[in-house]
């Protein structure tokens, strides 16, 4: 785990890694009996709602976008099992817990909505003239009753 004692997020959110906890426990899966013997698994977990790094906003934010990962006291767990040394898997867990707050801190920009270009109605129009021609010509011509 790098020397520092906050997680960067993004510019407005560091998280303190003293709120992070962290728990090693042995790991699933295919690999012999390495696996079945040493404690590579790692689970992070942060208190997204009692957080004292979030205001307001970045919470509700993270409560509302976070909600399907989120356990029932508002703590978000991320796990990390794919590597063989329990220190990678700290940093890549940490690494997820990174990437999975920034894109949920992301605010979607506002849609503008455009209205219909003037060649498509162009297009519709033409069209809507041709189709009535079409019926038009199935009508019987009134000269000939």
């Amino acid at each position: 785990m790098p020397p520092f004692t906050v997680l960067e997020i993004n510019a407005d959110l560091s998280i303190p890694l003293s709120e992070l906890t962290y728990r090693a426990t042995r790991a699933g899966g295919p690999g012999g009996q390495h696996v079945n013997t040493s404690a590579s698994r790692v689970e992070v977990v942060w208190d997204v709602a009692g957080s004292r790094a979030l205001d307001d906003d970045q919470r509700q934010r993270l409560l509302s976008r976070l909600e399907s990962r989120l356990d029932s006291e508002g703590k978000l767990r991320l796990v990390a099992s794919d590597r063989r040394s329990q220190l990678q898997n700290k940093e890549s867990a940490t690494e997820r817990l990174r990437d999975v707050v920034a894109r949920a801190l992301v605010v979607p920009k506002n849609r503008k909505k455009s209205g219909v270009p003037r060649v498509e109605k162009a297009r519709r129009l033409e069209q809507k003239r041709r189709r009535s021609e079409i019926k038009s010509r199935r009508r019987p011509v009134k000269g000939d009753e």
